[in-house]
């Protein structure tokens, strides 16, 4: 069906937005909403200050004693500090001086997936952004995890996909970004109540990334990794007779660690072949074609890690594209998720039923064996997985984990009791997750009711 708006020609904002894409229904739809709501004020009306960052021409961004933040990294309300680059103090303190953060900024992602919005607190380690993340520092009087919410809420997030431009890849100027109208909500106990929830889901957050690694800590202890000696050597002598069998000519293949690591678990454990374990099914890639703006997810790699799946720039099947494959190709409880490509080696078990097609990035696992899957899950995110998966796709330009590699990959089987100990603690560390999910579901509903109805205070801001 045909989606258009009529627009009359004393509508049209000036001269320097006539493209179509700017007046879809639902951009109308949402402003016609927020101009109901009293005292809209926009983003440069209540902030103290507006830039975004630079990345350090040809700098090495493994290296640094600061951490530098880009796009993939903001999410909803979430930082992911752990996968950060680096650059140099040198840089921190000279040309990016004015993107250091601190406490209460406001980050917002304004290239790729535009529009997510979190809040720094709790700042342990200097860091820094790049030029794909705005840094907003707010006035007085102005609470950063109300404005936080609002801008990842449904009114917020269609008011950034409007303002940008390209389509492709879309890009949310600072210019635009400074457009974008927030509800100025004047009783602060509103306001405190909404940064009283994303600070009770981050709670919940940091106790679950606790407990997850605390089974990771278990299983280093029980596999005695933590006491092997396993660092990088500067060079190495490989026969022809190895080179021949395992068809690799690489250096990267044969780095000693790797062989040593699989030498003390071989003499140290039982070891099984992934192949033993599990059947290993590939997911499909219908084709960019196919993605539709609603309908049934397409999971792909930017939507997997080891905590769950994400909405990550959440791409879309028709429901009767996806009733076609959902048969081989959705995912079941219980199953282990596994990524093979562009980030290989993220594994998530399935926890709840999800109405949604995996890409062909992505392997599903089912257990044969009598293994608990939250242990083979975090094995393959150990130290233990990763390290088989950089020996397999060291040397490759396009990070590739081919599903004959995969099969292949050893695991080491310890004792059912301590299995389950792992097990335990990694599902505790999901339910805390989930936890924190809803919690800040809760906050966006709180802000996107509170709009509907015209931005009057009600019930739904409990004190």
């Amino acid at each position: 069906m045909i989606t258009y708006s009529i627009i009359k020609k004393s509508q049209l904002e000036g001269a320097h937005r006539l493209d179509t894409e700017y007046y879809q229904p639902e951009y109308l739809e949402n402003r016609k909403i927020l101009e109901r709501v009293a005292n809209l004020r926009r983003l440069e009306e209540i902030s103290a200050y507006i830039t975004n960052g630079a990345t350090p021409y040809h700098e090495d961004l493994s290296i640094g004693d600061i951490r530098f933040l880009t796009a993939e990294h903001i999410f909803d309300f979430f930082i992911d500090f752990e996968s950060s680059k680096y650059i140099k103090k040198f840089y921190h303190d000279g040309e990016l001086k004015r993107t250091r953060l601190g406490e209460n900024d406001l980050l917002i992602t304004i290239k790729g997936k535009i529009g997510n919005a979190a809040v720094i607190f709790n700042l342990e380690k200097d860091t820094n952004i790049n030029q794909d993340v705005a840094r907003v520092v707010l006035k007085k009087g102005h609470n950063p995890f109300y404005v936080c919410a609002f801008l990842n809420s449904k009114y917020g997030k269609l008011q950034s996909e409007r303002l940008s431009t390209n389509q492709i890849n879309p890009f949310l100027g600072l210019g635009n970004l400074k457009l974008i109208k927030i509800p100025f909500i004047k009783e602060e106990k509103l306001q405190e109540k909404v940064e009283e929830i994303i600070r009770g889901a981050q709670r919940e957050f940091r106790f679950s990334k606790s407990l997850y690694s605390q089974a990771e800590q278990l299983l280093l202890e029980e596999l005695g990794i933590e006491k092997l000696a396993i660092d990088d050597e500067l060079f190495c002598t490989v026969s022809a007779k190895e080179m021949k069998e395992t068809q690799r000519f690489d250096a990267e293949y044969f780095q000693p660690k790797y062989k040593k690591l699989l030498i003390y678990l071989k003499k140290k454990f039982e070891i099984k072949k992934l192949r033993d374990l599990v059947n290993i099914k590939k997911g499909i890639e219908p084709g960019s074609e196919k993605y539709q703006e609603e309908g049934k997810p397409f999971i792909r790699v930017s939507n997997l890690s080891k905590f769950g799946i994400n909405d990550n720039d959440q791409k879309y099947l028709t429901d009767d594209f996806y009733q076609e494959l959902k048969r081989n190709y959705q995912p079941k409880i219980g199953e282990i998720l596994l990524s093979k490509d562009a980030t290989p080696g993220i594994a998530y078990v399935v926890k709840e039923s999800i109405e949604g097609i995996i890409a062909g990035g992505i392997l599903q696992l089912k257990l044969e064996a009598d293994l608990e899957p939250e242990y083979l899950a975090l094995l393959m995110n150990s130290l233990i997985g990763q390290y088989q998966m950089e020996r397999d796709t060291g040397g490759s330009v396009i990070v590739h984990w081919r599903p004959e590699q995969i099969r292949n990959i050893y695991i080491p089987i310890i004792e059912k009791p301590t299995q389950k100990k792992i097990a335990s603690l990694v599902r505790q560390s999901y339910e805390g997750c989930k936890k924190a999910k809803e919690l800040l579901e809760e906050a966006k509903q709180k802000v996107e009711k509170m709009i509907e109805k015209g931005g009057r205070n009600h019930a739904d801001f409990p004190n």
